[in-house]
């Protein structure tokens, strides 16, 4: 079709799959591309839609991280959020906090949020400043996620805090700043240490992570296996993992090894969890990552009271 969709026409990205429907652009795809079915079912697009465009509630999420002046960095943790969002008839606003702004014993950044969220990222920089978010969280029952990098901090900041080994880190930060540490709690994967180019070279796409029954996780996905997508170099150290579950923290997500940690939660917290993976990237409209939508529905919890 020939039609025109106007920029006044696409006032919100989310209405253009009804307006494409409206001018029969699906039917003709359908026809052209030669494909089997019959018309196009868009229920769960407009209950995503409905939600979506009429919230009845409203939680604000601080994400702490070291490019929040460049929002589009975090587009796909955005985009879950408006996807858990919408299964709840809650709209997420976030506070862009920068982890490198956010010095220890500073709560001002923190107060008033109804949930934390600890991205991705590499390097040493603004580390600090995500590790005091992961300790406000996890001492004034937050609701938090950790994704991959975040997941490791969490990890390293419950060593220091409730392990009380002080100089718990990652061979990440020993490796880049040089730094003496007798407890490296967060080590390279082992294939990764003889790799020398760095790139595409990281354990990378969807992997296999095996679910704990009866745990949180598994409440939130209901399967027992998942696949989900990996970007990363670093995992927890195994030599730690026993002394870190008898203080609290339960790794209900691994490999199907067993010897890897996927999925963390904290005992006692109304939500306090962590992936080494990216759960943001499978994220879909009417189908949310789970991790997101148990964080939203943590932070719409604390909000009501």
């Amino acid at each position: 079709p020939d039609a025109v969709i106007s920029a006044h026409d696409v006032a919100n990205k989310y209405q253009v799959p009804l307006l494409l429907n409206e001018q029969g652009v699906d039917d003709w795809m359908v026809k052209r591309l030669d494909l089997d079915g019959g018309g196009v079912d868009l229920a769960a697009w407009n209950r995503f839609l409905d939600g979506f465009m009429e919230p009845s509630h409203t939680v604000e999420i601080g994400v702490v991280g070291k490019y929040t002046d460049l929002t589009d960095a975090y587009m796909s943790i955005q985009e879950a959020f408006v996807h858990a969002g919408s299964e709840l008839a809650t709209r997420v606003e976030i506070r862009w906090i920068e982890s490198d702004e956010l010095d220890e014993g500073d709560t001002d950044q923190l107060e008033g949020l109804d949930g934390i969220l600890v991205p991705g990222g590499f390097g040493s920089r603004g580390t600090e400043g995500k590790m005091h978010a992961i300790r406000y969280a996890r001492e004034n029952n937050i609701p938090f996620l950790g994704i991959c990098y975040g997941f490791q901090l969490a990890v390293v900041e419950f060593c220091r805090s409730v392990l009380d080994l002080d100089d718990a880190t990652s061979a990440e930060l020993i490796d880049e700043l040089g730094i003496e540490s007798d407890n490296p709690v967060i080590d390279l994967l082992p294939e990764q240490r003889e790799v020398d180019q760095m790139g595409g070279t990281m354990r990378l796409g969807a992997t296999p992570v095996r679910i704990q029954g009866g745990s949180r996780a598994h409440e939130l996905y209901g399967a027992e296996l998942v696949l989900e997508r990996h970007r990363h170099r670093y995992e927890v150290n195994p030599a730690y993992r026993d002394d870190i579950v008898e203080a609290g923290m339960a790794f209900t997500g691994r490999d199907p090894t067993g010897l890897r940690m996927e999925i963390f939660e904290l005992d006692g917290h109304p939500y306090f969890m962590g992936s080494q993976f990216h759960p943001e990237f499978k994220s879909r409209p009417a189908k949310p990552a789970p991790l997101f939508r148990g964080l939203v529905e943590a932070a719409l919890k604390k909000s009501s009271g």
